[in-house]
């Protein structure tokens, strides 16, 4: 029953409710910037084919990102600036901007670009015993005179889609001290190049670099070395 005396609340109670109307539109901006662009990529998944995206599912990757040569008038916030030969570059979210008519560009890095961080969705493939981090069709690689992961060329047997990975030369590492994956993709890349050195075998290469007929022996001296390296740093190997 409407009385006069509620009649009198409904002005107060019209000007509580904008003001939380106007309080709930001022936070939302920032809570969407707290969310990040990782966030923004998960949001993608099963919903980016009807927003412009493409699927990138190889290795089962499983992430969607814009065409290479689309355009964008403004770089999404939160961005890396990158330079490669005086050439500017702009990273956000696994996403490669390059400066263009109209805005910018979705691009491909340069191979030998360095970065300091990785993308915060990427997939980690092997090949040859040395791992590769892949992301939107781009391949990186920790490189550790450079403290950072250089963009690189596909490995060989990663130029289609469907490449399975890893070959039969990889091995499975586990941590037993706590690495962290930088320190574990180090370790890896130390422990190949003594193991290459020693044994003359390099997985990475066709046939191991060797004469056919000591494909078999090498491989099992190279895969020793490998053992024996990485299990002096504190690491399981199957």
């Amino acid at each position: 029953m409407v009385t006069r005396k509620s009649l009198k609340k409904w002005p107060a109670l019209a000007a509580l409710s904008a003001l939380m109307v106007i309080a709930l539109t001022a936070t939302t901006p920032s809570y969407a910037q707290e969310r990040g662009e990782g966030e923004r990529q998960q949001a993608f998944r099963g919903g980016g084919a009807s927003r412009g995206q493409v699927l990138d599912n190889r290795y089962n990757h499983g992430y969607y990102y814009p065409r290479a040569g689309t355009v964008v008038r403004a770089l999404p916030g939160g961005y890396r600036p990158y330079y490669y030969h005086g050439s500017p570059f702009y990273f956000s979210g696994g996403i490669w901007y390059a400066p263009g008519p109209g805005g910018f560009i979705v691009a491909r890095p340069p191979v030998g670009l360095f970065i300091n961080v990785l993308p915060p969705f990427y997939t980690t493939v092997w090949f040859g015993g040395v791992p590769y981090y892949y992301a939107d069709n781009v391949y990186y690689q920790w490189q550790p005179s450079a403290n950072g992961y250089a963009v690189v060329d596909a490995p060989p047997g990663a130029d289609q889609p469907g490449a399975p990975a890893p070959p039969s030369d990889d091995f499975y590492i586990y941590p037993k001290n706590g690495q962290s994956q930088e320190q574990q993709a180090a370790d890896q890349y130390e422990c190949h190049n003594w193991s290459k050195t020693q044994t003359g075998f390099d997985p990475t290469q066709q046939g191991g670099g060797v004469a056919p007929g000591d494909t078999s022996s090498r491989r099992d001296q190279y895969q020793r070395a490998m053992t024996a390296c990485l299990e002096a740093r504190g690491y399981s190997v199957k």
